[in-house]
């Protein structure tokens, strides 16, 4: 746990107000530290009088560990829980420890107590509301694919229908309403960027797209030909090839864990990045390969020192940045396909996959884990 300053400067402040009683002659604080794999460890954070010189743990050092009737130990704990220790030396004497020194480090030790505590409970509430924000930021990341495919479905109505057609003003009225979400959604998505303090990554599942307790097991023939059809729909929009698969492989009929609906966001996004990003009139498919799904595009393929850093959360490559985006999509589908036990990653050339594909553009493959059919006994 990171310690904020607020509660460094109370330990501080406790242990300065001894200054004055002569018979103490150090004061060390230290807090339970936990790392994964190891044994709590009691890791010294302020010590009076203060020395430039770093104390090891208690653990580590073998002068603590021989009984001294000139040392005491004081617990900082919450209930039961040992949240640390106060250490404190007297100088060498035969008297007894005085009942007023006594009871002045059991209030302060109690102090710290109260203040650990706090600091427990505000690096809890901190790591809820930093991932609520993160979810929120998905949320709103997600909600462009499905509104930027009801704008090209009505685009493309709009197109269809004739001037003189009575129907020209409810899609334009749909158009209107699109436009007014989307500004909505922008909105949102300001408010998830309030900074907040930096946490560790949380290793908590993501929980895009939420998966319902009655949710049944998916086909990835299922998920994907939704996309499919968007994507053509796009396609004609914008006036440019598209190209389906030409046949579903037995293996996209299989069906897998509900939770594998993740697979949809993860195509989706790379879709809308092939149709945002590539050059106008260059051509994007899907292609199906054993056990992978391909997303490629004739356009100008990423830069070499872009190819890596894309992946990165907020990272994006030279030449989208000059349009709209918030850099995520990427980093999130490879996340996701991680998750599934699968994996996310670009290709030099779409012509290495296949060689009826362009040899110029880019190719991004979602490889995923074979699905193993249960064998039946008779």
């Amino acid at each position: 746990m990171q310690l904020t300053d607020r509660f460094l400067n109370l330990v501080h402040q406790q242990l300065s107000s001894f200054e004055a009683e002569s018979d103490i002659n150090r004061l060390v604080v230290y807090v339970t530290k936990t790392r994964e794999g190891k044994s709590p460890s009691l890791e010294a954070i302020d010590q009076w009088p203060r020395s430039g010189q770093a104390l090891p743990p208690v653990e580590a050092d073998p002068d603590l560990r021989a009984p001294s009737p000139d040392r005491r130990w004081y617990p900082i704990q919450d209930g039961a829980i040992l949240l640390g220790v106060l250490r404190a030396e007297r100088l060498l004497s035969s008297a007894n420890w005085s009942e007023p020194i006594d009871r002045r480090l059991q209030a302060t030790a109690t102090a710290l107590s109260h203040g650990l505590s706090l600091e427990l409970e505000h690096a809890k509430l901190l790591g809820e509301l930093n991932q609520q924000r993160e979810q929120i930021h998905l949320m709103v990341h997600q909600l462009r694919n499905p509104l930027s495919a009801l704008r090209t479905y009505a685009q493309l109505l709009l197109k269809r229908l004739g001037p003189e057609s009575g129907h020209r003003n409810l899609v334009e009225g749909l158009l209107g309403e699109q436009a007014q979400l989307d500004r909505y959604i922008s909105a949102l998505d300001q408010i998830g960027q309030i900074h907040l303090p930096a946490q560790a990554a949380s290793s908590a599942p993501l929980l895009l797209p939420p998966v319902l307790p009655e949710a049944t097991d998916v086909s990835v023939r299922g998920l994907l030909q939704p996309l499919v059809e968007r994507a053509a729909t796009t396609a004609n929009l914008q006036g440019r090839p598209w190209h389906a698969p030409s046949q579903w492989p037995s293996w996209t009929e299989q069906l897998r864990p509900s939770g594998d609906g993740v697979i949809a966001e993860v195509v989706a996004n790379l879709l809308e990045n092939a149709f945002r990003y590539s050059t106008s009139c260059t051509p994007i498919g899907l292609l199906l390969q054993t056990h992978s799904i391909c997303i490629w595009d004739g356009g100008e393929p990423i830069a070499n020192e872009d190819r890596d850093k894309i992946f990165e959360r907020g990272i994006r490559g030279q030449s989208s940045r000059e349009r709209p985006g918030s850099g995520l999509g990427l980093a999130l589908g490879r996340q996701l396909a991680e998750q599934l036990g699968g994996s996310l990653e670009l290709i030099d050339s779409p012509a290495s996959l296949d060689p009826n594909l362009p040899t110029q553009g880019n190719a991004f493959v979602l490889n995923l884990p074979c699905i193993t059919t249960p064998s039946t006994t008779t």
